[in-house]
Formats: C-alpha cells, sequence, structure tokens
C-alpha cells in the first residue's frame, strides 16, 4: 500500500438547489480526495454529478451529517446562513464553509449594513430606511432620479 492509499477521504454535503451549487458539486465531484458528494435538496442537474438528499429541515440535516460522518459542509443559499445553520454545525464539530448568523446578515438585510456602514464611515451611498409607503415616496419625490429602492431582507 502506498502512503496515498491512506489518505483520508472527505464526505461533503453542499447545501441548495441552484447553479452556484450545482458549479460546487461539479468541482468537488473531480476532486481525486472526495468519494462521495452529497447535495440537499439538489436538483436533476446536480444529481448529474452528486447524490441529492432530501432532508426536512436544519434539525434533519444536522442528524444526517451526523449519522453519515459528513467531513464537510458548504451552503450555498443565503437564508440558511441568516437562520443559523452555520453555527449550529460548528457547534457539533461539522466542518463548515459559510459565515456565522451575525456575518449572514451583511447579505440578508440591507438595512443592518447599510445602519454599519453609516455607523462605521464605511463608504455607502446615501440612504434611508421605511416601515410604511408614503414617508418613503417622499423621499423620492425629495431626492429626484437616479435613486434605488430595496426590500429589507430576503
Amino acid at each position: 500500500m502506498t502512503s496515498a492509499s491512506h489518505k483520508a477521504k472527505l464526505k461533503i454535503l453542499v447545501i441548495g438547489s441552484g447553479g452556484r451549487e450545482h458549479a460546487l458539486c461539479w468541482s468537488l465531484s473531480r476532486a481525486t480526495s472526495v468519494p462521495e458528494v452529497f447535495c440537499a435538496p439538489g436538483n436533476p442537474g446536480i444529481a448529474s454529478v452528486a447524490s441529492c438528499v432530501q432532508l426536512g429541515g436544519y434539525n434533519e440535516v444536522m442528524a444526517w451529517c451526523e449519522t453519515q460522518r459528513i467531513d464537510l459542509v458548504v451552503i450555498g443559499p443565503e437564508q440558511p446562513l441568516v437562520d443559523g445553520l452555520a453555527d449550529r454545525l460548528r457547534a457539533k464539530d461539522i466542518a463548515v464553509i459559510g459565515p456565522n448568523q451575525l456575518a449572514a446578515q451583511l447579505e440578508g438585510s440591507k438595512d443592518f449594513t447599510k445602519q454599519l456602514c453609516m455607523k462605521y464611515n464605511i463608504p455607502t451611498a446615501a440612504g434611508q430606511t421605511f416601515a410604511s409607503v408614503q414617508p418613503a415616496l417622499e423621499y423620492v419625490r425629495a431626492h429626484g432620479a437616479p435613486i434605488v429602492v430595496k426590500a429589507d431582507g430576503m
């Protein structure tokens, strides 16, 4: 036996079902050190490069990772990150690629990010947050075009 045959092989779970996750699964499936790539939930295209698994929710993801001895979880979509899935996996000593819940707010909440930028003088466009339509319309009228209006959250 060569020393290469003693190398540990990784079992990886990719979370998501979009093009980003397809690209990740495709790339990971080509690595010689990765014998098994799983994707939850995946899609028919992803199924050509990874084993798709249907998991009911974050608790089921956690349990499945433990029973399957998953070495690494790669979280593609923002929603599971905003929901704290990476934190939960790390708490169970499962390696994960993805920011923690607090850092995921940067992508998950435009208002959070805008407020953070303003607080720490990080260059950003002028902006304001509104809880109702009328004050937002007044702001748009007062400032004119060009202007960008975004909804907060996912």
